[in-house]
């Protein structure tokens, strides 16, 4: 009952966090340079004042911005997030096109960052001070302080240009006409780099700091006590240290989960991967307001939904913690 409790309290907290972001969202929108407006009446070849005017009205951008916030906050609750006179689609229809490459992106790198970068700093905090948790300290420093496009463009450069091992763009191989596991084996294949390049940041994070939650976990009493007690090293590294030690992790780990989605322009530009993050950017670049509103407002309750299961799986990890 109070895990029930917890979650619905918590429900409630991210639904209103979500209306906060998006009323600063449309905020922040409006005050940008640019009018959509201009943009839209120079790419019908037609400038005259009555033309945009009309143009405004019909997109009611001729409306106070208190007005057009209430309007838009009343569409929001009701899961319309407009029209992309850009695109000629509805934005929610756009939206869910490109959702599910940004998941599969962003879900492969946040997996890899955390096998990987545990079973690193694991491996270096039982190993401190020799040339293995060395080796591992410079290259996770060197990959955190790597930015992510020329991480992106160099493993291009290398496997793709120069090696030839991988596809460096896209989503699928174009015009293939690839079904069943074939599709799925060349899918796989154009995800591997970008999967990577984004997983290697976060992995060095993990690596860093599961090396120094150990560290400090094996000088508590408890540990002490466990190895009075004559438990294998092995054992006490998994149930005593390494448990106690992912608290952390997982805090870490939930928040840029959701950071994650919206985090991947980058890394979606630079490979031509048709996601969400590749969709902002256009829409920004085009001033598409309504389609620019609503990839943020996705992002936002994407990044607000992680935080909500990372507090239900730090309850389920550390019993100690009352969800009252």
């Amino acid at each position: 009952m109070k895990r029930m409790q917890f979650m619905l309290t918590r429900t409630l907290q991210g639904v209103l966090a979500i209306l906060l972001i998006a009323t600063v969202n449309f905020m922040l929108v409006r005050a940008a340079p640019g009018d959509p407006v201009s943009v839209m009446a120079g790419e019908s070849g037609a400038s005259d004042p009555q033309y945009v005017a009309q143009l405004r009205e019909q997109f009611g951008l001729d409306k106070p911005i208190s007005t057009q916030l209430v309007t838009y906050l009343g569409k929001v609750v009701q899961l319309d997030l407009g029209f992309s006179h850009r695109q000629q689609q509805p934005v929610f229809d756009l939206i869910m096109d490109r959702l599910p490459a940004t998941l599969l992106l962003t879900g492969t790198a946040f997996i890899l960052s955390l096998i990987f970068g545990v079973t690193l700093g694991a491996l270096s905090a039982r190993r401190a001070g020799t040339w293995v948790d060395s080796s591992i300290t410079v290259v996770a420093l060197i990959f955190y302080a790597t930015p992510l496009y020329w991480l992106a463009l160099m493993a291009v450069l290398i496997f793709t240009v120069q090696l030839d091992w991988l596809p460096g763009f896209g989503f699928s191989t174009v015009g293939a006409g690839l079904t069943g596991l074939a599709l799925v084996w060349d899918i796989g294949k154009h995800l591997i780099l970008p999967a990577l390049t984004l997983a290697l940041f976060y992995m060095a994070v993990y690596a860093r700091m599961t090396r120094a939650a150990m560290l400090e976990v094996t000088q508590m009493d408890f540990v002490k006590t466990a190895r009075a007690k004559g438990l294998k090293p092995g054992r006490i590294l998994r149930a005593h240290v390494l448990r106690n030690a992912l608290l952390p992790v997982v805090t870490l780990a939930g928040i840029q989960a959701g950071g994650l989605i919206g985090g991947a322009v980058l890394t979606e530009t630079v490979f031509a991967w048709p996601g969400l993050g590749r969709l902002m950017f256009d829409a920004l670049l085009q001033r598409d307001y309504s389609l620019l509103l609503g990839a943020f407002l996705v992002t936002a309750a994407m990044a607000v939904l992680f935080n909500l299961i990372t507090d239900l799986v730090y309850t389920l990890v550390d019993p100690r913690i009352e969800l009252s």
